[in-house]
């Protein structure tokens, strides 16, 4: 049905098509790619490079939360595998000669020291600090003689595993400080085997039945500030396409400004075969503060760079700790304490050498012994040598005159006397 009047359609034209819109020239995509190019480098060095670093309160935050979150599971497993594995009790052979003592307990030693753990007060240990300084002072005096420590940090640091691309590494500075560490509120908590606490069981209760067990931890806080600096420089070599493409000089500055944290040392007690070894560790509450200060280039050079200083700082908390941060400890044999005469001093038998005479001290008298030792060598030598010459000097001159004819005179005459010998 049709509608009346309404204009016929209009039939649309085969001729008309879409026109597409005009794209860039070669000239404008190439701008705008280099424009593209130059945006994100810029981008890069401002934010990547040249970034504020976060604030040193948030960054050591962070870090002990990672720590403790560790801690925690690694608890959690040793807990889950016990609880799996019962222990069985080792059945060990008794000697029919000695007496046998009663078993010694962690308990008893506590009891027998008249030590309580639940209410004794934490200890100064201000006699501690004073040792721990004279060592210290006395390790700084002997890196100084020789160059000793230089020696031994510029072959560690430059061993067989250095990679390619970095050159020789050079020790520019080494400051050992001036103050020293401060050992305060220790105290004394028995641990199992593997470390864990006994203070308080597993349900929540005083684990006095588990005591009997374990070993007896000291716990104490630890303090230093100071300006503890190790300075190196080297060059990043680029070898790809071809070796020594470029060379860029890196100067790199590592400082220790403060240290905190707690310390814990516990005895493990040894065996027929293996040594008692004295084990120490750190808590995951512990706070490192740094500084680094880099110097990257020859001519056109980047002073510290924030971003150097990071992966710098986060490489050094990863190797501490992966060495003696909780649950990981490190562990010293501990020579036997027998009494010995070998070991004896004092009384009628003279040392070998006085108490007080470092080993700087020592190599150097021995150095001047072997000195003097080869200068009187040298002056027997001589004097010797002259010895013989006047002795064939003489024994020529007489030989000489007795061919002339001369009287031949003993040493010791008197001038113009002749001896006649019948």
């Amino acid at each position: 049905m049709s509608t009346i009047g309404a204009p016929p359609p209009k039939a649309e034209s085969s001729s008309t098509k879409l026109i597409p819109p005009a794209s860039l020239s070669f000239t404008q995509g190439l701008l705008l790619g280099q424009l593209s190019i130059v945006v994100l480098i810029g981008a890069f060095i401002k934010f990547f490079i040249f970034g504020d670093p976060p604030s040193p309160d948030v960054t050591a935050a962070l870090r002990a939360t990672e720590r403790r979150s560790r801690t925690l599971a690694h608890k959690r497993s040793l807990l889950t595998l016990r609880s799996s594995t019962p222990r069985q009790p080792l059945n060990k052979k008794r000697s029919s000669v000695l007496r046998v003592p009663p078993p010694l307990t962690t308990t008893t030693i506590l009891s027998k020291t008249y030590y309580n753990v639940d209410s004794h007060q934490p200890e100064s240990l201000d006699w501690f600090n004073v040792l721990i300084a004279q060592t210290i002072a006395q390790f700084r005096s002997d890196a100084q003689h020789d160059d000793a420590i230089l020696t031994s940090l510029t072959k560690a640091l430059n061993g067989t595993s250095r990679p390619d691309f970095l050159d020789e590494i050079k020790v520019t500075e080494i400051s050992l400080g001036e103050d020293f560490p401060i050992f305060s509120n220790c105290r004394v908590i028995p641990v199992d085997e593997d470390g864990l606490s006994l203070a308080t069981g597993r349900d929540g209760e005083r684990g006095t039945a588990g005591r009997d067990h374990g070993r007896l931890q000291a716990r104490m806080d630890i303090d230093l500030s100071d300006f503890i600096t190790l300075a190196l420089e080297t060059k990043l070599l680029l070898n790809y396409p071809k070796p020594l493409v470029a060379v860029l000089p890196v100067a790199l500055a590592v400082s220790v400004v403060r240290f905190s944290g707690t310390l814990s040392i516990s005895f493990v007690p040894g065996s027929p075969t293996n040594a008692t070894t004295l084990a120490f560790s750190f808590l995951d509450d512990y706070r490192l503060d740094l500084s680094i200060r880099s110097l990257v280039g020859s001519r056109s050079r980047l002073q510290d760079v924030p971003k150097i200083a990071q992966l710098v700082e986060a490489r050094l908390h990863t190797w501490f700790d992966d060495r003696c941060v909780e649950p990981r400890f490190q562990q010293i044999e501990l020579p036997s304490l027998w009494p010995r005469k070998k070991n004896t001093r004092g009384g009628d038998d003279a040392p070998s050498e006085p108490a007080s005479m470092s080993r700087a001290k020592g190599k150097e008298m021995e150095r001047d012994i072997r000195e003097e030792a080869r200068r009187e060598v040298e002056a027997e030598a001589e004097a010797r040598a002259l010895s013989e010459v006047d002795r064939v000097e003489q024994e020529g001159l007489r030989w000489r005159r007795r061919a002339r004819g001369e009287d031949y005179a003993m040493p010791g005459s008197m001038p113009g006397l002749n001896m006649i010998i019948t």
